[in-house]
C-alpha cells in the first residue's frame, strides 16, 4: 500500500468511527425512548437492560453504517478539497479516480462485512432481543397493572383494580381478586375498597394489603356433586387482609430463555429462501381453500364436477315467473340474504388473504434487504465522494445537512415502498430495491460532475443564468440614466 493510500484510509477511518458512534448512540436512545415502558418497573437489572439495549441495537447497524459511509465520504473529500489538498494531487497528475480508488475497495469490504453481519449475526442478536422482550412481558407483574381490566400475570389468580394510584403504583382501589380453579377445587374471591401494595421478605412472594371488604369461600375440594350442593357460601368479612401471591415462577423465569423461535427475522439468507418456497406452496393451497369455499357457498345446487361428463342434461327446478307471487317474493329474499352473507364472507375472506400476502412480502422484502443494504453502502460512498470534492467543505457544518437530507430521501422511499409492497400494490423484490436503483443514477452523475470538476454548487454560476432575468424586474441604477 502506498503512502497516498494509507494517508487517505486514515483520513477516512477518524470521522468514520466517531460517526459510527454517535449515530449508533442516537439509535439507541430512540429504542429506549420507544420501549421504555417495558423497562419501568421491571426489576431489572442494568446489566440485563444493557444486554437488551445491545440486542435490539444491533439490527440497527444497517441503516448506521450506509449513513456513516455517506457522512464520512464528504467529510473527507470536503477537507481534501478545503485545504487544497485535491488540487496538489490533481497538479501531481493524480487523477480523482486515483484518489476514490483505495476508499472505494475498502467500502466494498465494508459492504461485505455488512451482509455477513446481517445474514450470520443480525438474526441471532435479534432473536435473543425478541425473546428477552417476551420474558419481559411477563415479569413483575405487580407494577403492570391496567386500571378497569382483568389481568391475569399473577399465577392462578384474576386481578382487576378500578384505581391505581402513588408514584410506583402502589395504592389501589375497588380491588377484585379471583382464584383461577375448576369446578372441582375451592372457589375464592376477594372484594375489597381500597388496597396498597407492600415489600414481602421474600422476593418470590408479592405482598397486597388489602382494607375493609369481604372474601367469599366455597369448600368444593375433593367432595361429590350432592355434598358440593349442600355446601353453604362462606362469606368473612375483614378491615385488613395482608395476602400473599407467589410469583416464583416469573421471576426463576429465565429472562433469556428462548420461546420464540419461528420468526423469519431469526433466519439466514438461505434458511429465508427455503421459508418462502414453503409459504407459497401453503398459501397456494390456502388460496384454492378460500375459492372453492366461496363457490360452494355460491349455490347449494352446483356441484363441482372435474374430468366426468354429466349422465344426463340438468334442468332448472323452476322459472321465477312461473311461481306464485308469496313463493317468489320468498325466493326474492332468500337469495338476497345469499347474497348479503356471501358479501360478508368476501369481506373477511379478502381481510385473510391481505394478511397473508402481507406476511409473505415482509419476509421477500426483509431477505433481499441483507443484500440492497449492502449496495446501498457502495451508492453512498459514489454520493457523499463526488459531493465532497465538489463542495470541498469539510468538518460538520454543510456535508451533515446535505448527508443528512440524502438519507431522509432514502428513508422515505424506503417506507414508501415497505408500504405499498404490504399492501400487495408493489412487488416486494423491486420495492426492496427501488430505492437503490433511484439512488445509483443520481451517484454516477455525481460522479462524472466531480470527475469533470463541474461547478455544480457554485452560486455565482446560478446567478449568471438568471441575471438576464431579474434584470427585468429590477429598476435601473441612478447613474445608468445619464449614459
Amino acid at each position: 500500500m502506498k503512502i497516498l493510500d494509507r494517508y487517505i484510509i486514515k483520513t477516512f477511518f477518524g470521522p468514520f468511527f466517531f460517526i459510527f458512534s454517535v449515530l449508533f448512540f442516537i439509535f439507541i436512545v430512540n429504542i429506549i425512548w420507544i420501549q421504555m415502558a417495558q423497562f419501568v418497573g421491571k426489576g431489572l437489572t442494568y446489566w440485563e437492560i444493557t444486554k437488551l439495549l445491545f440486542y435490539m441495537g444491533v439490527s440497527v447497524v444497517a441503516m448506521v453504517l450506509p449513513l456513516t459511509i455517506l457522512l464520512s465520504s464528504i467529510m473527507t473529500f470536503g477537507e481534501f478539497g478545503e485545504r487544497y489538498e485535491l488540487a496538489a494531487m490533481k497538479a501531481a497528475g493524480i487523477s480523482l479516480t486515483r484518489v476514490m480508488t483505495p476508499l472505494f475497495l475498502v467500502n466494498i469490504g465494508l459492504a461485505l462485512v455488512l451482509f455477513l453481519f446481517q445474514n450470520n449475526i443480525t438474526p441471532d442478536f435479534q432473536k435473543k432481543a425478541k425473546n428477552m422482550l417476551y420474558n419481559i412481558a411477563a415479569t413483575k407483574p405487580a407494577l403492570n397493572f391496567t386500571p378497569g381490566q382483568f389481568i391475569n400475570q399473577i399465577p392462578g389468580y384474576a386481578v382487576k383494580f378500578d384505581k391505581i394510584e402513588g408514584e410506583n403504583g402502589e395504592r389501589v382501589e375497588g380491588v377484585f381478586i379471583h382464584r383461577t380453579t375448576n369446578i372441582y377445587e375451592d372457589q375464592q374471591a376477594i372484594v375489597a375498597k381500597n388496597g396498597r401494595f407492600a415489600p414481602a421478605s421474600d422476593r418470590n412472594f408479592l405482598k397486597l394489603v388489602l382494607y375493609d371488604g369481604y372474601v367469599y369461600e366455597d369448600n368444593f375440594r375433593n367432595k361429590d356433586y350432592n355434598q358440593r350442593q349442600k355446601q353453604p357460601n362462606q362469606i368473612v368479612k375483614f378491615d385488613t387482609l395482608v395476602s400473599h401471591f407467589d410469583v416464583s415462577d416469573l421471576i426463576d423465569k429465565a429472562i433469556e430463555k428462548e420461546q420464540i423461535t419461528d420468526d423469519y427475522r431469526f433466519q439466514t439468507y438461505g434458511e429465508i429462501n427455503q421459508s418462502i418456497e414453503k409459504r407459497k406452496k401453503d398459501n397456494g393451497e390456502i388460496f384454492n381453500g378460500l375459492g372453492l369455499s366461496l363457490v360452494s357457498n355460491t349455490n347449494n345446487y352446483i356441484q363441482i364436477i372435474q374430468n366426468v361428463k354429466p349422465r344426463k342434461q340438468i334442468v332448472p327446478q323452476y322459472k321465477i315467473d312461473t311461481v306464485q307471487e308469496e313463493k317468489r317474493l320468498d325466493a326474492l329474499y332468500g337469495a338476497f340474504n345469499k347474497i348479503e352473507t356471501q358479501k360478508t364472507e368476501l369481506a373477511g375472506k379478502q381481510d385473510q388473504i391481505y394478511g397473508i400476502i402481507k406476511y409473505q412480502n415482509k419476509m421477500i422484502m426483509y431477505q433481499q434487504r441483507i443484500f440492497a443494504y449492502s449496495f446501498t453502502c457502495i451508492i453512498f460512498f459514489l454520493i457523499g465522494a463526488s459531493l465532497g470534492s465538489i463542495i470541498r467543505k469539510g468538518g460538520m457544518g454543510l456535508p451533515v445537512v446535505i448527508a443528512i437530507i440524502i438519507f431522509i430521501i432514502f428513508y422515505v422511499m424506503n417506507l414508501t415502498v415497505e408500504n405499498l409492497s404490504w399492501k400487495g400494490k408493489m412487488n416486494p423484490y423491486l420495492a426492496a430495491w427501488f430505492p437503490n436503483m433511484v439512488l445509483f443514477p443520481f451517484g454516477i452523475w455525481l460522479s462524472y460532475k466531480a470527475l469533470t470538476d463541474s461547478q455544480l454548487f457554485d452560486a455565482e454560476k446560478y446567478k449568471a443564468w438568471f441575471k438576464p432575468l431579474l434584470e427585468r424586474f429590477q429598476k435601473p441604477r441612478e447613474h445608468a440614466r445619464y449614459r
